[in-house]
């Protein structure tokens, strides 16, 4: 799905208002959905969402919130729906996986930490616990009312926001605000812009914990990018931010392709993008999540030309984030881990 202009404006458009009372029925079923009773896994579980449909920033941000919980000594697991994959799971990720078997995002985790897919996410949970994990990583899920969360983490970017405020299709909220504030326990704001500043404030009066963090990629590959005449591509959430990135680093993004957000790339889609790159002269560069797709396509040839520009997430206060993360765990566990049925909550 490409996410449409009008959901990024700052109020509702002719065309948002028009869908406003589309966007309230889902809104309405979004938040029935969210008040039904989740099941406490065996584990602690820290969830990773966002407010809206869209490239928030949530995979870097799992990413980091495994590092931090390696360091602290907890051996986490990742739980992810496996969205583009077709395995329903659960299923641990394995070397032999593709992101058509998996999704883009589980192969991207895999490499970090151990990483489950599962579409039932109370089992994936349990296989998290039979494989030796400590702690459940959920990307993604906010919404998702099958597990109580012992901590959940809004990611939000900084740039957009949750843009016009409505919910989907009207705006790019999965449900209304009122009903995933009550579910939230952190926000974590990712890159800089009045939106996302104006979320801040609004997460501040409601007494949940603010992080700001950005996202940069190593020194050696900015290094490589600089002065490059490039073509560059992505089909994630939110591609300008790429192509920011990219200009950031000193690269020339002489061609810039979007493709919507987990698009799944077909041998004539990489014909034409090889074939631009090689008459213009130019370094083809996409993101991660697109290599992982790249790479699964069928019936394509190898293309080891092709540059990979990773991110990793700087936080702000690490420390803070670090003793919220640690804080909730070690609560959940003073308080025993009994997996009998429970109100969805935090």
């Amino acid at each position: 799905m490409r996410a449409p202009h009008f959901w990024w404006a700052p109020s509702p458009s002719f065309r948002a208002t028009l869908l406003r009372p589309a966007g309230l029925l889902y809104g309405a079923i979004a938040t029935s959905r969210m008040q039904q009773p989740g099941k406490r896994a065996d584990l602690p579980v820290i969830c990773i969402g966002n407010f809206t449909a869209g490239g928030a920033g949530k995979t870097p941000a799992a990413l980091a919130v495994a590092r931090i919980l390696e360091g602290a000594g907890e051996s986490p697991a990742f739980l992810s729906r496996g969205y583009g994959g077709s395995l329903p799971g659960p299923v641990q990720v394995r070397t032999e996986h593709t992101a058509r078997d998996v999704g883009d995002e589980p192969i991207l985790l895999s490499g970090a930490a151990r990483t489950i897919v599962s579409r039932n996410r109370p089992a994936g949970a349990q296989l998290a616990h039979e494989i030796g994990a400590t702690v459940v990583i959920m990307d993604d899920g906010l919404q998702n009312p099958s597990l109580t969360k012992d901590c959940a983490i809004a990611v939000v970017d900084g740039a957009t926001g949750i843009g016009n405020g409505l919910p989907l299709p009207a705006g790019p909220l999965r449900a209304a605000m009122n009903a995933q504030w009550p579910r939230t326990d952190a926000v974590l704001v990712i890159g800089e812009g009045e939106p996302g500043r104006r979320i801040a404030e609004e997460a501040e009066r409601r007494d949940k914990r603010v992080f700001t963090a950005r996202l940069e990629p190593p020194a050696e590959t900015a290094r490589l990018l600089e002065g490059r005449k490039v073509l560059a591509f992505a089909g994630i959430g939110r591609p300008e931010k790429f192509f920011e990135t990219l200009r950031s680093c000193g690269a020339l993004v002489e061609a810039a392709h979007s493709f919507p957000d987990h698009h799944r790339y077909t041998p004539a889609d990489l014909m034409a993008l090889r074939r631009e790159a090689a008459t213009r002269g130019l370094h083809a560069v996409t993101t991660e999540k697109d290599f992982a797709r790249v790479m699964s396509a069928e019936k394509t040839k190898p293309w080891p030309d092709l540059l990979v520009l990773p991110v990793r997430l700087r936080i702000e206060n690490e420390a803070g984030l670090r003793n919220l993360l640690l804080r909730r765990i070690n609560e959940r566990r003073l308080n025993g881990g009994a997996t009998s049925e429970a109100p969805s909550r935090r």
